[in-house]
């Protein structure tokens, strides 16, 4: 992979595994210097990764946490050029049958949390100007059965983002939202098992409308692209990654 993110600064969020250990991986291998958030394999990749790379465990839903490892971040890589929010849950259910307790944890990680992260690192990203990544969801553009809660949370990530990129605009920021179809991760691994026990039908049936499962990786090289100084006129957009499952009408 070609330097793109050469001494560029960047905290990921989620960063333990599936997609955003795939952005983090990619991140560090085209020259960005890391640090990683999650509530669990942040600090594995980051021994793995090597160089300055750090892991810090965070709950995005706590203040406490988000607030330290913003700080932490912008005092171990001296600011932040980039800021990937990609902590995220599912529910799947019936939305009618998604409990409170469901639904507020769902929205406290994929949204709240979002907003969270985004507000205590906002500082440090007009400082030094820069790119901030959202990573929704092809639910977050369309609706999805047994995804109702998931569709809410996803779509005000992609609300927000627009706002993002219009009120920090002046200052030097974009704002960018990558919205994945179904990816080869553990997410949507425990997805399949659900979406089958739920529908009695094979979870391939869905799989076969964007003809494949993307990769990790696949969203990582966006995720990447959309970072780089490459990007610098791309502002306030989310892009559809799903191998053309948005587009299915039939």
């Amino acid at each position: 992979m070609s330097r793109q993110l050469e001494g560029k600064r960047a905290l990921i969020t989620g960063a333990g595994s599936g997609i955003g250990r795939a952005i983090a991986t990619a991140y560090a291998e085209a020259g960005g210097r890391v640090v990683l958030g999650d509530i669990a394999g942040a600090e594995d990749l980051a021994g793995a990764l090597g160089g300055d790379a750090l892991g810090i465990r965070c709950d995005v839903r706590s203040t406490d946490d988000v607030a330290g490892l913003v700080a932490t971040a912008s005092r171990h890589l001296g600011g932040l050029d980039l800021l990937v929010n990609n902590a995220g849950v599912e529910t799947l259910a019936p939305l009618h049958e998604v409990t409170e307790e469901e639904f507020d944890h769902l929205v406290g990680v994929n949204l709240r949390g979002t907003w969270l992260v985004y507000k205590h690192a906002v500082p440090a990203l007009i400082e030094g100007g820069g790119a901030i990544l959202n990573v929704a969801s092809l639910a977050g553009l369309a609706g999805f059965p047994l995804l109702g809660a998931y569709c809410a949370s996803k779509g005000g990530c992609v609300r927000m983002t627009e706002v993002m990129a219009l009120e920090l605009r002046d200052h030097g920021v974009r704002a960018n939202a990558i919205c994945p179809g179904f990816v080869d991760t553990p997410m949507v691994d425990r997805a399949a098992g659900a979406f089958e026990a739920a529908t009695g039908q094979p979870f391939d049936v869905v799989v076969a409308r964007q003809g494949r499962l993307g990769t990790p990786e696949e969203v990582a090289a966006l995720a990447v692209f959309l970072g780089s100084d490459q990007a610098s006129f791309i502002s306030g957009s989310a892009f559809a990654i799903d191998g053309g499952l948005n587009v299915q009408r039939l």
